[in-house]
C-alpha cells in the first residue's frame, strides 16, 4: 500500500497510460505548442530560413524540457491554490494522482535534461538563456509575485517571452535586436491575454487569494488596462518593420490587418462586458500571437 501524500490523497490510478497522461499534463502541452512556435521563429528569423538541423533539433528538444520542467514545478508549488479553482482542482498533482516531490523532481530532471541539450549541441547562451526562462517562471512569477502583487502576469509573464530569444540564441550564439523585439512582443501581448482569461474566471482566481487585477480592479480598470497594452502590442509590433531591416510588407500587411482586429474586439469590452465577448477576445489573442509568428517566418525567409 503507498502511502498518502501531503494532502492525504493516494493516486487514483497505477494504470500506466494514464500515469503517462499524468506526467505529460504536468509540462502543460498546449501552453508549450506556442512556446515552442516562437522559438521556431527566433531561428527561423536569425538563419534567414531553414536552420542548422542540429541545432534546430536541439532548440526544439530543449524547448520542450525547459518549458515542460518549469511547468511541471509551477503544479508543484501551485498545488494548494490549485485545489482552490475549478479550472486547476483536477490537476495531477492538486488531485493526488501525482505525488509533490515526484513532480518536482520531474521538473528538475527536465530543466537538466534542457541545459544539456542545448550546451552540447547549440551554445552555452541558448541553455543559460532557457535555464532563466524557468527561472523566471518559478521563482520571480509562481512564488513571488503570482500570490502577491497584482503585476504577477505584467513582470512574471517575460518568462514566455524568452523561447524566440532561445531559438535566435541558438542560431547566432548572441541576442540581436529582432531577438528583443521578440521578446517585447510576448511581453505586452502577455497581461491582455491573462486579463481576459482572469476576466472568465475570476471566481476562481477569487477564491484562490490570487491578485489577479479583475479581482482587485473595476472591471473598468481592467479594460483600459488590456486596452492601453493592446495598443503597445500592435504598435511594437508594426514598429518591428521601421526598426530592423530583416522584415517588410509581407510581414507588415497581415500585421496591420490582425492588430486592427485585436484592438476592435479590445474596444467591444467597453460595451459589451458579456462572457460571449470576453471569450472571443481571449481566443483571439491566441490566434494573434500565433499567425503573427507564423507570418514572421514567413516574411523572414522569403522576404
Amino acid at each position: 500500500m503507498s502511502a498518502p501524500d501531503l494532502y492525504g490523497v493516494k493516486p487514483a490510478s497505477t494504470n500506466m497510460s494514464a500515469v503517462v497522461r499524468d506526467y505529460i499534463s504536468l509540462t502543460k502541452p498546449r501552453v508549450m505548442t506556442l512556446l515552442l512556435l516562437t522559438s521556431v521563429t527566433g531561428m527561423v528569423l536569425a538563419a534567414e530560413g531553414f536552420p542548422d538541423r542540429v541545432v534546430f533539433i536541439a532548440v526544439l528538444i530543449g524547448g520542450i524540457a525547459a518549458s515542460g520542467g518549469a511547468s511541471a514545478l509551477n503544479h508543484w508549488l501551485d498545488r494548494d491554490i490549485d485545489l482552490e479553482m475549478k479550472r486547476t482542482a483536477t490537476r495531477p498533482v492538486a488531485s493526488g494522482r501525482v505525488r509533490p516531490m515526484s513532480a518536482f523532481a520531474f521538473g528538475i530532471i527536465l530543466n537538466v535534461i534542457s541545459f544539456g541539450v542545448l550546451f552540447a549541441w547549440a551554445n552555452l547562451l541558448a541553455a543559460l538563456l532557457a535555464m532563466a526562462g524557468t527561472l523566471i517562471y518559478v521563482i520571480i512569477y509562481t512564488v513571488w509575485l503570482k500570490r502577491s502583487s497584482v503585476q504577477n502576469i505584467v513582470i512574471g509573464g517575460a518568462a514566455g517571452a524568452i523561447p524566440p530569444m532561445v531559438g535566435w540564441a541558438g542560431v547566432e550564439n548572441s541576442i540581436g535586436l529582432e531577438a528583443w523585439y521578440l521578446f517585447a512582443i510576448i511581453f505586452f501581448w502577455t497581461p491582455p491575454h491573462f486579463w481576459a482569461l482572469a476576466l472568465l474566471i475570476k471566481d476562481d482566481y477569487k477564491a484562490a487569494g490570487i491578485p489577479m487585477l479583475p479581482v482587485v480592479a473595476p472591471r473598468s480598470t481592467t479594460n483600459l488596462s488590456i486596452m492601453l497594452y493592446t495598443i503597445l502590442l500592435v504598435a511594437l509590433s508594426m514598429a518591428f518593420v521601421v526598426a530592423t531591416d530583416s522584415l517588410g510588407l509581407i510581414y507588415l500587411i497581415p500585421t496591420i490587418i490582425l492588430g486592427v482586429i485585436y484592438l476592435a474586439l479590445t474596444a467591444r469590452l467597453f460595451r459589451d462586458g458579456s462572457r460571449p465577448a470576453v471569450l472571443g477576445l481571449y481566443k483571439y489573442s491566441l490566434l494573434y500571437l500565433a499567425l503573427l509568428f507564423v507570418v514572421i517566418m514567413v516574411d523572414g525567409t522569403i522576404g
